[in-house]
């Protein structure tokens, strides 16, 4: 069963936000988590949000980023910049990201372009990145304890080489970011954003694991049957994306950028009302014909990009 609306999924579990941006927060005997950073728009819905179902912002000990994109750290300057002692916690990769000024600039620009009209409502809340946020790191294996409630850690690229995911054992409850299936509509896709075989063999290590609850970061949250087929839906679909998109990549000659156009084009047909922007979706698929090029055995003068 996919929801899509915010609120509590057990006793010690919330999502937050909005359908195409979400984050979630798990409360331990200890502290609380927020999982995920999200767009920096719905930072007013989830105060509110806070608010309503009687969470104070100030148990939060931990905030953990699943991956460094833009719109999955957009909270994360308001929430340690207002309460400072919250630990924000990534993977090695992530912090060699957020050390970059043009991966700042990037996440800070886009955030704002995401928001369009709603920055205005952003106004008096400092969501901007800059080399203040200081990230500790998580490795594989590691454990996050909030006190009866914990987190394993689990390195997971191939949306993005700086990916991990977060377990809760007890219920069963998997935190994967993009590296697994985005639930958009009644489908599941697999964005294989920079290396399609990494993104593949981070779902057979998450295969492993029993699912109850998937928590995506966009779109909501996935519960009973669905959730328990998930990871191997996940590597369904993903392999048949990779078959599409080597083909689509053949049939055009090998051109990066003449593949990008006619599979965002076919994406928007298929998936109408996707949250990214189709300029950004197509610089992904770029990326990812990109991969293809560099594996495959085509001739490299053939190819364009």
């Amino acid at each position: 069963m996919r929801i899509r609306k915010p609120g509590k999924i057990d006793s010690n579990l919330w999502w937050l936000g909005a359908e195409e941006s979400g984050v979630y927060l798990l409360r331990g005997r200890d502290g609380a988590a927020l999982i995920n950073g999200g767009l920096s728009f719905i930072l007013p819905d989830v105060l509110t949000q806070m608010r309503e179902f009687g969470i104070d912002p100030g148990e939060i000990t931990k905030f953990l980023i699943l991956h460094s994109h833009f719109d999955h750290v957009g909270m994360v300057p308001y929430f340690k910049r207002k309460y400072p002692a919250i630990e924000v916690l990534a993977s090695e990769a992530a912090l060699k990201t957020f050390e970059k000024p043009a991966a700042i600039e990037f996440i800070n620009s886009y955030n704002q372009l995401t928001a369009g009209k709603r920055n205005e409502s952003l106004k008096g809340f400092d969501l901007e990145w800059r080399d203040d946020i200081a990230p500790l790191t998580v490795r594989e294996g590691d454990i996050i304890d909030l006190g009866r409630v914990v987190l394993k850690i689990y390195e997971t690229p191939g949306h993005s080489n700086c990916s991990i995911s977060a377990y809760e054992p007890d219920q069963g409850v998997l935190f994967a970011s993009d590296a697994m299936g985005i639930p958009f509509s009644d489908k599941l896709f697999p964005s294989m954003n920079t290396n399609i075989d990494q993104f593949l063999n981070s779902l057979e290590k998450l295969k492993t694991l029993k699912v109850n609850v998937f928590c995506a970061d966009h779109y909501g949250y996935v519960t009973g049957d669905e959730a328990q087929t998930i990871v191997s839906e996940t590597i369904k679909e993903a392999l048949g994306w990779k078959a599409r998109l080597y083909e689509t990549f053949t049939r055009n000659a090998l051109d990066i950028d003449s593949a990008a156009r006619e599979i965002t084009s076919s994406f928007y047909q298929e998936m109408p009302g996707y949250f990214i922007a189709p300029e950004i979706l197509e610089g992904v698929f770029k990326q990812i014909f990109k991969y293809i090029a560099k594996t495959s055995q085509a001739p490299l003068e053939k190819r364009a990009g």
